[in-house]
């Protein structure tokens, strides 16, 4: 029988992202992986229900009013006891310490809404990349899923797809769009190709 990494997926808001990863799973396009946990870093985050209606296990691991370590602790807890092989970072805002990601050398992976290293670093998320994309007037923009490591925006790329920016685009028109092409298809593929090198070593 084919052994599985067991995938938590971390998230912070609405979890469009999770979601596709969760159409993916239940596609097919992830036999070596399977999501077993999704953690958000605020109780109200939407991506919560979405993971009760695919019948996924979630929980809120609450940054707010809590010290890094403390936040880091309580979500290695959750971690541990779902055995986890495999982090996905699918929309998570909260910032991961070195000493935590030392902690998961080549097990974190985390989506981008631009080819990197082009519109990212301190500041860029959300919008703001695509904000950027525009005042700087690229033609081409994408969406760069990555491993993590303790550098911050370092650690190898997986895979990098490009979507046009057209002359009409505000940056909600192109933020769908390079979810749409770009990021709903790259984070699943990553999230195999990840769980396929775990469990085939």
């Amino acid at each position: 029988m084919l052994r599985k990494a067991n995938i938590a997926v971390l998230v912070s808001g609405g979890g469009t992202n999770l979601e596709a990863l969760l159409n993916a799973q239940e596609s097919g396009l992830i036999p070596h992986g399977q999501i077993v946990l999704v953690c958000a870093s605020n109780e109200t985050a939407y991506a919560l229900t979405r993971a009760a209606n695919h019948g996924v296990p979630g929980v809120a691991v609450p940054r707010r009013g809590k010290t890094q370590e403390e936040f880091e602790a309580a979500l290695s807890e959750q971690l541990a006891e779902y055995s986890i092989d495999v982090i996905v970072l699918a929309g998570f805002l909260s910032i991961l310490s070195e000493a935590f990601v030392r902690q998961w050398p080549e097990r974190i992976i985390n989506v981008h809404p631009s080819l990197i290293p082009s519109f990212c670093g301190k500041g860029m998320y959300g919008l703001k990349v695509h904000e950027a994309a525009l005042e700087k007037g690229v033609k081409v923009t994408g969406a760069t899923v990555h491993l993590v490591n303790e550098i911050p925006d370092g650690g190898r790329i997986l895979l990098q797809k490009a979507v046009d920016i057209l002359p009409e685009d505000t940056a909600e028109t192109l933020q769908r769009r390079v979810m749409e092409q770009a990021e709903w298809i790259l984070l699943p593929q990553a999230t195999e190709l990840l769980c396929k090198q775990i469990t085939e070593s």
